[in-house]
């Protein structure tokens, strides 16, 4: 008689419900910051999970209508599980991590695209087009999304945390928080803020602790908003299963922390990936000294070798020409370029009546650096696979067949 393979159940170390708001769970918090002690130990070589709500710990609801995403409270983001002290990692050392596997829990087989609000949180085209808020909702099958919202789309995702790192020094957080705040005080009336300094209201910790060390963090904590020299929150697609992260140790243990889940994401994104709440699987390990052996200034991956194979693409080409207003010539700038292929992109998916903004946050799109050498125009592409539509949309001597896609979820008030 056949019997079954034997399995292994590996721990949980931390376990959330992603219905609840993360104020009210533990071995969660938001702010980065040294003080903040392990939630969980774990040896080198031990395999375990770790479970992780939505980057906006469960503020955002699969419904009809963004309201959510227009008042979404940003100063208690990320969310994010741990920290996770690894025995023997000292300042110095390579915290090696390899991610075994990354999928949304059974209970909550969906995920979400948000475009928010110019004066909350903003986005790659926020001044340009004056974001108001704007969702789409995607249901899990296997590997697969669809949307409601964004129907006659199916593809594939490849899973990924978002945001992930090591803990910083006392000495790096205060360089953090330094140089960032040097940079909004030359830009104070920025709109949307250019960078997000400490800040004590929403910020949380999720562990029973003193007082004064709460407050403390409370203070000097940096933001989770961008990503740093120990990762943070990169969005890097292809860190998926299989993936392995060598990230520098700057405090005894790592105190490795890990959130903001995508379901899929390209890589060029507006305003978020498809956001979704669920279980990470890892392993450590530590090389001794890994900083100096590799002059490990920041971390390095190897990505993911599991990756969807869409090999027919239709790539948009943007140089450093500002075409979105004053036509302005840019020396080199890459950003330029990235945006205006993006730009371009958008433009042509409009002929076909998709919402082209939350497609291209959300789909498996790839952008890449064409050249970088030729003044005054650097080239960036970006290349949209042709099989995650159910129809055709190449370029045709007839033009583009417009299709009813119908309505993103927006607004209760209707203004989009």
């Amino acid at each position: 008689m056949a019997t079954a393979a034997n399995s292994v159940t590996h721990p949980t170390l931390i376990q959330v419900d992603p219905f609840v708001p993360a104020l009210q769970q533990k071995g969660l918090h938001n702010r980065w910051h040294p003080d903040i002690p392990p939630f969980a130990t774990v040896k080198p070589g031990e395999v375990f999970n770790i479970e992780c709500v939505d980057w906006t710990g469960a503020q955002i609801g699969n419904n009809d209508f963004s309201d959510d995403i227009r008042d979404v409270d940003l100063t208690s983001v990320h969310n994010l599980s741990g920290p996770i002290a690894v025995e023997g990692a000292e300042p110095g050392d390579c915290l090696v991590v390899d991610i075994l596997d990354v999928k949304p829990f059974d209970k909550m087989p969906w995920g979400y695209t948000g475009i928010f609000e110019l004066e909350n949180g903003g986005g790659l085209f926020a001044q340009e087009f004056q974001s108001r808020a704007a969702k789409a909702i995607w249901d899990f099958e296997g590997v697969y999304a669809t949307s409601r919202h964004i129907p006659g789309v199916r593809f594939a995702g490849v899973s990924h945390p978002g945001l992930i790192g090591t803990a910083p020094s006392h000495e790096l957080l205060a360089t953090w928080n330094k140089r960032e705040v040097g940079l909004i005080e030359a830009h104070a009336n920025a709109v949307p803020p250019v960078a997000y300094g400490p800040l004590v209201k929403g910020a949380n910790v999720g562990q029973d602790l003193p007082g004064d060390v709460r407050q403390k963090i409370y203070r000097e904590g940096a933001r989770t908003i961008p990503g740093r020299e120990h990762g943070g929150n990169c969005d890097i697609k292809n860190l998926s299963k299989g993936s392995r992260c060598y990230f520098p140790v700057f405090v005894k243990g790592a105190n490795l922390s890990v959130g903001d889940l995508h379901f899929s994401q390209g890589d060029l994104s507006f305003c978020g990936a498809i956001e979704m709440a669920g279980i990470i699987k890892f392993k450590t390990s530590i090389i001794k000294g890994g900083v100096e052996k590799f002059a490990l200034k920041q971390p390095i991956f190897l990505p993911s070798p599991v990756d969807p194979l869409y090999s027919a693409k239709l790539i948009f080409e943007g140089i450093s020409v500002d075409i979105h207003g004053t036509g302005k010539q840019y020396n080199m700038d890459a950003t330029v370029a990235y945006k205006q292929a993006a730009l371009n992109a958008i433009a042509y998916l409009q002929k076909v009546c998709i919402n082209e903004y939350l497609l291209l946050s959300a789909a498996p799109v790839e952008s890449h650096v064409g050249a970088i050498v030729d003044s005054p125009n650097a080239c960036v592409t970006l290349a949209l696979p042709l099989g995650i539509f159910e129809h055709d949309i190449l370029p045709k001597a007839e033009g583009l067949k417009k299709l009813d896609f119908g309505q993103c979820a927006i607004r209760s008030d209707g203004i989009l």
